[in-house]
């Protein structure tokens, strides 16, 4: 138990996102509790990030480590406010992307809104998938996960999710 979330750590890996030995590197908690999960689900990705590199020798780049911790806040935050009982939370090194999956027990799946400039909030999923590299839901037997994927390192031709406009 860390601050009222349980923790289970996975061994954290390189460029093929998998460390020696054949381990996976990915970091999975389950998070219970009230509103102050959100910030340690933040801290918990950014610890993560910090490790792929230090233990691992990834790089990361401080824009890959912003979006994460952004896409941990909104993906928590809905699945606490919608879904009751507790979210699981998985990060894991694949190739040169990072992802962040979260699983809650509502069914439902997300439906992006319309853009609206005069809706107040409600916008979460929508900067979810203007930043992301890749973007998944899936129902599982027991509510849904989604799944974000985020590159790694900067594009260098400037896009924010890593990826060139279509």
């Amino acid at each position: 138990m860390y601050g009222g979330v349980k923790v289970e750590l996975v061994k954290a890996v390189p460029e093929s996102g998998v460390a020696r030995g054949g381990d996976p590197i990915q970091d999975i908690v389950a998070l219970d509790g009230d509103g102050s999960v959100i910030a340690q689900a933040r801290h918990r990705a950014a610890d993560f990030l910090g490790r792929v590199q230090a233990e691992h020798g990834l790089p990361v780049s401080a824009r890959a480590m912003d979006l994460t911790q952004l896409v941990v806040s909104e993906l928590v935050t809905n699945a606490r406010k919608y879904a009751p009982g507790p979210v699981l939370m998985e990060l894991r090194i694949s190739g040169s992307v990072v992802e962040v999956g979260v699983w809650d027990s509502d069914p439902v799946l997300p439906v992006a809104r319309a853009a609206d400039v005069g809706r107040v909030g409600q916008h979460g999923l929508e900067i979810v998938m203007a930043v992301a590299q890749g973007f998944e839901v899936k129902r599982e037997p027991v509510g849904k996960r989604i799944t974000v994927r985020i590159a790694l390192l900067d594009d260098p031709g400037g896009n924010v999710s890593g990826r060139h406009p279509e």
